[in-house]
């Protein structure tokens, strides 16, 4: 029987293969009503007192999807089988040795078996013709490493609905830099990976100069040549500056124009600047970052967890296409509210794939409360994507949702605690707290934060195929009518067609002949500067990261590539990563992301 609430082929295929409840010796879910109980259920058995106030409160924010959580939550919650709710992981820190590399591909090959999509720094792992003492060979380096775990993600996940993702990532300092920006080049290779380089504001820098830029790896004890050049750095997993042995001396102008028409020819390696993000971090003084989730939107530490959510802001438009459309605000801050606390309530009730994951994930209780549906909800508004208005909405929205998670996350600190690894003192000279309310900042002081962190910005594309394939994330609509690859749940993909929801709901208002509005746009219609402007106001109040692909035309040079990139930069953003068309309008649609979506909600 169909259900009446997905009103899209491919929402009903994406429950029924993703989503929808089916174990041995339960009833299969007849509607998706049935997973939206299941879920209030499961988290509202974190409550210590008033389950069934909560339960409702929890149910009536799922309802007609205006709350989308992770896709881990939505599959997993109220199971009976030992699964995790936590979409995405960060390995531990990998050690220089075969043992240290295969123990990481342990923990990677657990993590995505229990559902959970893995990040990981590679640059610890010496680089290709170091001597390898144990064997008397020599290194092969990261990138043949790399190879290995995309073999293994490929044998684990051939039978499953969804994609294995792994993101890695390598310093711009590391000697095999040149073969990791290189490795995706051919288009067949590392497929269950997407890459991006660690930036750092130095190499930034040499780059704007024209400078010698070195490439180096720590000494660690190695016996040293006579003429060996050494330079003090602090590498991934280091406390403090180490002594670095120089390897080559490269132009940092040329290392830059290599990364930049990798990204142009294949997508990979995006970039992460990895200097701000862990000035940002408000867990700047208690962890050292060096990945993310494969779809970059959330920074970790090793072992780390993300716990992602998102407000589908097209389901907030009263009055859409109308003389007097309007967002409700405050119906986004009250939800927003609710929202936060069922993903607090994860912590209690989800299992981990490793204690290792539980400890570290339970120290920060992160969470990611970001968006969905921007776009669909500018066209309900009558505003057209990358324009004055649509960036004062974006800014307003978003500032609603940090402040309602924040004041939450303050009052469960009242109730519930602080966060383990919380500091008064530390937390409060965090760049992103200072920015705060004062009214916020004032109630930290007074009774601490139950979280570290509160909001990000994920691509949400499976779920945003769920809500009937409202607009992915803050991603202007790619086209309004489509195909999509959407594996079923025996993990064939299947070619279905879609509907973007806005330009649906126009043609049941207005008629299937009516013009289209100037304000419906898709996204080669939307300029890079606007994107990046509406990134940058976004970013502002989200104090982890946002996962947002600039969409190429198929007639774009490398020099296009670089003015985002530098653009990025300047705005003051965390990262960037870019798709090129090689399709018309109506092919297929790329993933809502270049990062891999499979793993993000």
């Amino acid at each position: 029987m169909a259900d009446t609430l997905l009103t899209e082929p491919v929402a009903m295929q994406v429950w029924d293969a993703r989503y929808r409840l089916a174990e041995e010796g339960r009833v299969r879910e007849p509607g998706i009503q049935a997973t939206w109980e299941r879920v209030a259920i499961a988290l509202s058995a974190a409550e210590a007192h008033h389950h069934d106030d909560w339960r409702t409160r929890f149910a009536d924010a799922l309802a007609a999807f205006r709350f989308l959580p992770g896709g881990r939550i939505l599959a997993g919650a109220g199971a009976k089988r030992r699964v995790t709710l936590f979409n995405c992981f960060v390995t531990g820190q990998l050690h220089d040795s075969l043992h240290g590399i295969f123990s990481g591909l342990t923990e990677a090959m657990i993590t995505m078996q229990a559902g959970g999509g893995v990040g990981c720094d590679f640059s610890p792992v010496r680089p290709a013709g170091f001597v390898a003492p144990g064997s008397g060979g020599t290194a092969s380096g990261p990138v043949s490493f790399m190879q290995v775990w995309n073999e293994a993600c490929s044998v684990l996940t051939s039978a499953s609905p969804r994609r294995g993702a792994m993101m890695a990532t390598l310093r711009c300092d590391h000697p095999d830099i040149e073969a990791f920006i290189d490795a995706k080049k051919d288009g067949g290779a590392l497929r269950n990976f997407n890459l991006a380089v660690l930036v750092s504001d130095d190499f930034m820098t040499a780059v704007e100069a024209d400078a010698p830029w070195r490439l180096v790896f720590p000494v660690a004890g190695r016996p040293l040549p006579a003429d060996a050049m050494v330079c003090d750095r602090k590498w991934s997993g280091s406390t403090g500056p180490e002594p670095c042995i120089v390897t080559r001396i490269v132009s940092a102008r040329a290392l830059w124009e290599r990364l930049l028409k990798a990204a142009f020819e294949s997508g990979d390696p995006g970039i992460l600047f990895i200097d701000r993000i862990e000035r940002d971090n408000n867990l700047y003084y208690a962890e050292s970052i060096g990945a993310t989730n494969p779809c970059a939107e959330v920074p970790l530490p090793p072992h780390g967890a993300c716990n992602l959510g998102s407000i589908n802001l097209a389901k907030f438009v009263s009055d859409p296409f109308g003389p007097h459309p309007r967002l409700d605000l405050q119906a986004i801050a009250g939800t927003a509210a609710v929202a936060t606390r069922m993903l607090d309530n994860v912590y209690d009730v989800s299992a981990f794939p490793l204690k290792v994951q539980e400890k570290a994930a339970r120290a920060s209780r992160r969470i990611g409360l970001g968006i969905t549906g921007l776009a669909n909800a500018y066209a309900m508004l009558g505003v057209r994507y990358g324009s004055a208005a649509s960036i004062e909405i974006a800014d307003k929205v978003m500032a609603t949702i940090r402040d309602a998670a924040y004041r939450m996350s303050i009052d469960m600190a009242a109730e519930r605690g602080v966060f383990p690894q919380y500091s008064a003192a530390d937390y409060l000279a965090a760049p992103f707290i200072q920015s705060l309310p004062p009214e916020l900042i004032d109630g930290i002081r007074g009774k601490g934060i139950h979280n570290s962190h509160l909001t990000a910005i994920s691509p949400a594309g499976s779920i945003s195929l769920l809500a009937n394939n409202v607009s992915s994330g803050i991603e202007p609509v790619h086209a309004y009518r489509g195909l999509r690859h959407v594996r079923d749940a025996q993990g064939v993909p299947r070619q279905v067609a879609v509907h973007d929801y806005a330009w649906k709901l126009f043609r049941e208002l207005k008629g299937e002949n009516a013009p289209l509005p100037a304000y419906f746009v898709e996204a080669h219609e939307v300029s890079t500067e606007a994107q990046l402007e509406l990134l940058a106001a976004l970013q502002a109040h989200v104090d982890q990261s946002i996962s947002k692909t600039f969409n190429l035309a198929a007639t774009a040079q490398v020099g296009d590539c670089e003015a985002i990139f530098k653009r990025a930069y300047a705005l003051g953003l965390k990262g960037c990563t870019l798709f090129r068309s090689r399709l018309g309008r109506e092919g297929i649609f790329p993933s809502s992301t270049g990062y891999m979506a499979d793993a993000c909600p």
